[in-house]
């Protein structure tokens, strides 16, 4: 018997062996290795929302800051938010409730393309600015993700240089202080056009994502101040 029980346990392993070669055996060893070199049920994700791309934080992040510049430059009395009644002519306008996503997409594009231009006068009085360089570094990114996600990009049209111009003789003043108002008051409208543009995206990504993340931004870097309008 035990002759007999090694040839039928040496039969059974080369049948074992030769069974994977076989025309329509199942091949769980090569099935395996195929699962484990594709991208895994957990990396495998829907495509990523408009809204929660890190740029806006690269963005927004040095925001958290400018009460702080304000109220250390100007001790004089003047409050931080007396800068939501200096009006400026060429402030973009932020997306409005009744836009679908391409009118939104559209409206922010647009502003901040003109945020570009208006910035170059924040730069004369603040070259070293943190929500400037910020803007300086990040901006075209994020045109480029919102054009991404519309269907006619092409309907945005770039501002002329005599545009542009036109956008800072309209800001112009006549004395420093005058011009550093400005420039806050560019900076302070600055961050209300992104919070504004992010929440809207939001909502027209995801009813619940409005109600979470629309009028605060994640911590740690967003904390400590929320928009009010």
């Amino acid at each position: 018997f035990p002759l007999y029980t090694d040839a039928y346990l040496l039969s059974a392993v080369l049948l074992a062996a030769l069974l994977p070669s076989a025309p329509g055996a199942p091949v769980e060893n090569i099935t395996t290795e195929s699962v484990e070199d594709g991208p895994s049920g957990e990396e495998v994700e829907a495509p990523q929302m408009l809204s929660a791309d890190p740029v806006w934080y690269s963005m927004l992040g040095p925001t958290e800051g400018h009460q702080k510049e304000f109220e250390a430059e100007f001790q004089s009395g003047i409050k931080f938010t007396s800068l939501e009644q200096y009006k400026i002519p060429s402030i973009p306008e932020k997306c409005l409730s009744s836009f679908n996503m391409e009118a939104c997409l559209h409206r922010l594009v647009e502003g901040l393309n003109n945020y570009t231009v208006l910035l170059r006068h924040v730069e004369r009085e603040y070259p070293n600015n943190l929500i400037l360089l910020a803007a300086k570094s990040h901006s075209r990114h994020l045109i480029s993700l919102i054009k991404g996600k519309m269907r006619h990009s092409e309907r945005v049209t770039a501002l002329t240089s005599s545009q542009q111009e036109q956008l800072l003789r309209d800001i112009e003043n006549d004395t420093t202080f005058h011009s550093r108002i400005t420039a806050h008051s560019i900076l302070r409208q600055f961050r209300n056009f992104l919070v504004d543009g992010k929440r809207a995206i939001c909502q027209r990504e995801m009813k619940k994502c409005g109600h979470r993340t629309s009028d605060s931004l994640p911590p740690p870097l967003f904390h400590t101040h929320k928009v009010t309008h």
